[in-house]
């Protein structure tokens, strides 16, 4: 009985102090943050970029699902490596850095598999960081504008 009652208040701690997740569907470009370091990547780091759509997303990091997890040689999760990503919000276009902290594969076959990447947000401009709170309250719903005053009233 108080094992029951410490493992409940434990669940209900661990809740309060992870942030909440929303089930958001998204598309969304990653692609490398430029590092001097990264030997034969020549061209820009844009260039070299992957296709995925997020899985869920909470005020502190993201889960999205890719095709690949890696672009060319290299891997999207370890080493603390940091992802540039775009989401395209209904809103627009949002951008943030990104950090990969664990992935698994998901898919019933080799010619299905996709991974899922969790990852920890670490960057975001003040801008960004507005219209992505607005779109982890109130989902898909666009802002309302007031065109003769310029005001939101969301």
């Amino acid at each position: 009985m108080i094992r029951k009652l410490f493992a409940k208040f434990n669940r209900s701690l661990a809740e309060s102090v992870v942030a909440s997740r929303k089930k958001l569907q998204v598309t969304m470009k990653v692609w490398f943050q430029v590092h001097h370091g990264t030997g034969k990547l020549i061209l820009p780091s844009e260039n070299f970029s992957i296709l995925g759509e997020t899985a869920d997303l909470s005020s502190t990091g993201i889960a999205f699902i890719v095709s690949s997890i890696r672009i060319k040689e290299n891997y999207l999760v370890g080493e603390e490596r940091i992802l540039n990503a775009e989401l395209d919000l209904p809103e627009g276009k949002i951008q943030m850095e990104i950090i990969g902290q664990r992935y698994e594969q998901v898919g019933q076959h080799i010619s299905t598999a996709r991974f899922l990447i969790g990852a920890k947000i670490v960057k975001m401009s003040d801008e960004n960081r507005e219209s992505y709170n607005h779109f982890l309250r109130y989902g898909n719903k666009r802002k309302k504008q007031s065109f003769a005053l310029g005001i939101d009233e969301s």
